[in-house]
Parts: C-alpha cells; structure tokens; sequence
C-alpha cells in the first residue's frame, strides 16, 4: 500500500490543476487517470474543436482573401492533414500536463480507481493489476462528465456520433443533423458548415444557446441561417431509418408536426452527464444528486475527507471553472484558507461570431424585478473590426440603475472570449460603468468597444450616437 497526502480521481482540467498546486504547496499527492492525461476537455473537447475552428476559419477567410487585395487560387482542404495538426497539438499538451505534474512533484497513476473507504483508493492499472493506495488528507473526486447519448440515436462512431468522434472527422459530411443547439452543437455544427456541409440543427427548446444573453444569440443564428443552415427549435429528435443510399432519413417532431430530414451524419449534442457513477462512493454514504455530487465552498462532500471537483460537482460545466475549484481544493486541504467565492464565471462560445458572457444578462435582472440601465456598442462602429474585416456584433454591458455598478457584461463579435475577461474582472472589482468608461483603452483595438458601451450606458459614447 502506498501512502499519499491526497489522492487526486481524474486528470482533467479540474484534476491536474489540483494535483499540481498540491505538489507546489509541499504535500505528497499522486493524480490517478484512466484515459489520457488532460481529460475530455484536452483531449475530445475544448482543445480539438478550437483547432478545428481556427481551421475552419483560415480556409473560409482565405476563400475570400481577394477581397483585401490577397489573390489566392486554387483553395483546398485536406481533412486528413487537418486532424493530423490538431491531433499534434493534444499529443503535445498531453504530454505537457505530464511534465507539469512530474515538476511539481506529483505522482501519475494510470488506472481506474474506485473508493474503497474514506481514506483508501483501488486501482486497477492498464495491465490488470491492483494497487491500493492511502490518503491522510482527502480524496478529491474529478471526473468530469460524458457525453449523453439519446436511446433512439445509440453512437455508432460513423453516422451517428458523440463530439469525441465528431472532432475527429477525416472526411466531410455532405449533410449534417446537429441534434441539441447548445455550445458542442453549434461549434462543431459552424465548423463543418464553414468545411462545405450542408447543416440541420433541432433544438429542443425554444432558443438556441439559452444560456447566453439572446440579443447575442439571435446574431449568431442568423449568420448560421445566412450561410445555409436550417435551424429546427422546439423540435425533438424521435428516430432515423437507413436510406438505400446508406443515409439516414431522420425523423424530428416540432409542435405536433412530423418533419422529416435526409443526411448522411447525426451529432448528438445535447448535453454531458457527471461521472459519479461506479466510483463506490454511495457505499460511503457520499451524497449525489440526479449524478451530481453537492459540496460546500471548500469543495467538500458531506463525507470528511472526501473532495469534489468541477463538472462531477455541478453546473456550470466549465474547464475554466474545473480549474479554479482544484486549485481551492488544494489550498484547502494544505490548511490555508480559500474557498469559492468568485463574483462571476465567464462563459464562452466559439460560433461565428464569438459569444461571450459574464454576470446576470439584462433579461434576468428584469424578472428579478432590478432596474438596470443598458450601454451597447457595436463592432461595426470600430476601426479594428473593419480592419480586421469582422464587424458583426456588439458588447453590451448591464449595470445597476441607481449604483451604475457593473452586473453583466456580453460580447457577441470578434475575439469576445478574450475581451470577457475585463468584463469578469470588472465584477470582481465591484466597478462600474464609470471605471469602464475612464479606463484609457488603446486605439485602435477591439477593447475599445467595451470603454464606448460602458460610455454608452451614460449617455456619454463618442463615436455612436447615444440613446
């Protein structure tokens, strides 16, 4: 039996930030993976599909480089080369996550584990063996979450996938269904559109995206439909049937009303369950909910000792936010204070344009019964978007009526995923629309959108005309 200070479950983007800051801060920690370092989010998710997006973007923009005066000819698209650079770009990060943790002191254990008592892990290696290891400090629960699967679309891995089969696409469909219009759907959906697939998106409810502010949504629905799409909303997906042909005729119900869709590939994308299941947790007595297992500011389950992380711990399902909470997870089970205590969590979509948000959306205060004054600025106004040719979209920032302290801010438009970020750090501050607005911002930049919005919502925005 080995003997650990903590014992870290999953490699994620939750787990290995965890176990790092716990080798920083002295202890003995060991950071058990079944699969590949780096989780679903290095991985099958947030990492591949952004390195599909970029490419995506480069072969459309280059397409119409003759516009700006760059003549390129003869434009083609390699699928194959095209994976292989996205597949080097996770082979090297994984390997990265490796060294991180070996330099930090922290151990690496392949293997699945199960809790096998409060203070003692099983894990079974990739070769069948068993190892039992032993925590004095805490066991930290961090094993993301996976891919649902609807009964009547079971992944085949060829016409019907999940997004970890979907990012790894080495020919194009002609005809793509994306079934769920959330953030997976509509990234991976925008991608293959943009790489010359014909796109279908049902959606269940009655917006797309709904966990964004839906001023920013609408402008992203509307270049989907521009560019071809067709965009099916309170629509559930019953089944398919094989064409001859060997396509699907995919069957949708929207309002009572049978619709039927013939495509070559379906991605299912509506949504990723926690992995609490098979860990031996309920035999512990641990607490979990619908999957999720509910822990307090300090990451801590109902059992002493035992710790949870990221999605397996609850909403909203966020690399970022996985991250955050392993390093308070260390710190707390070294001794120090910490806990979770942010104001706000960013959130960000990669579709075309990029939405970004951060904080209650104007929406939300009203059916809170909060009156907020709105400033808006839109790209179209700004040098750098023009120059940058990308001029759909604006940043709109929410702030108390009375205070005009910041509540919300939300970006639909040209790298609004790197812009959030002032806007996140704008809550954390307790600022508001003045400090926004007196904040010199360089120029010509894409942030001088958010100093004219936070202008704007005191009537005091230069370069539109204010309402």
């Amino acid at each position: 039996m080995k003997t650990y200070d903590a014992i870290v479950i999953g490699g994620g983007p939750g787990g290995y930030p965890c176990a790092i800051r716990l080798g920083q801060l002295g202890l003995k920690v060991v950071c058990v993976e079944k699969d590949k370092p780096g989780g679903v989010c290095l991985n099958w998710g947030c990492i591949p599909s952004k390195a599909l997006i970029q490419a995506a973007n480069t072969f459309e923009r280059t397409k119409d480089a003759g516009a700006i005066g760059v003549k390129v000819s003869n434009v083609e698209l390699d699928p194959n080369a095209m994976q292989d650079w996205k597949d080097g770009i996770v082979t090297k990060l994984n390997t990265g996550v490796r060294g991180l943790l070996k330099g930090n002191g922290a151990d690496y254990l392949e293997g699945t584990a199960v809790v096998t008592g409060k203070d003692t892990v099983e894990v079974t290696t990739k070769t069948g063996e068993k190892e039992i290891l032993k925590a004095t400090k805490g066991i930290v629960i961090a094993t993301g979450a996976s891919t649902v699967e609807i009964p009547t679309f079971k992944f085949d891995g060829k016409q019907i996938l999940g997004a970890k089969e979907a990012v790894s696409l080495r020919t194009i469909p002609k005809r793509l269904l994306v079934i769920g219009g959330g953030v997976i759907g509509l990234e991976l959906g925008t991608v293959y559109q943009k790489l010359g697939a014909e796109l279908f998106v049902a959606e269940a409810q009655p917006n797309l995206l709904g966990t964004h502010d839906q001023d920013c949504v609408k402008l992203v629905e509307r270049k989907l439909v521009k560019h071809g799409a067709k965009i099916f909303k309170k629509a559930l997906a019953k089944g398919y049937e094989k064409n001859a042909d060997g396509s699907l005729k995919v069957t949708l119900e929207q309002e009572g009303k049978a619709i039927q869709l013939d495509v070559d590939v379906v991605l299912v994308a509506v949504g990723m369950r926690p992995n609490s299941a098979n860990l031996g947790l309920e035999a512990l007595g641990v607490k979990i909910e619908r999957g999720i297992i509910p822990v307090d500011t300090e990451c801590r389950t109902n059992v002493p000792g035992i710790f949870a992380i990221g999605d397996v711990s609850g909403m909203p399902f966020l690399a970022h936010k996985a991250s955050k909470e392993g390093e308070v997870c260390a710190e707390v089970l070294a001794g120090h204070h910490a806990a979770k205590d942010w104001v706000g969590m960013p959130a960000s979509t990669f579709t075309d344009p990029e939405i970004s948000s951060v904080g209650i959306t104007e929406d939300e205060a009203k059916a809170k019964g909060q009156k907020v004054v709105v400033g808006k600025f839109p790209f179209a106004a700004l040098a750098k978007a023009m120059a940058m040719r990308e001029t759909d979209g604006f940043v709109k920032v929410v702030a108390d009526a009375d205070s005009k302290q910041v509540l919300g801010v939300h970006i639909v438009g040209p790298e609004a995923s790197a812009l959030i970020s002032e806007g996140a750090l704008a809550l954390e501050m307790a600022a508001f629309v003045d400090d926004l607005m007196l904040t010199v911002h360089p120029h010509p930049t894409l942030g001088e959108a958010v100093m004219e919005a936070a202008a704007n919502a005191l009537g005091q925005a230069i370069h539109i005309q204010n309402r």
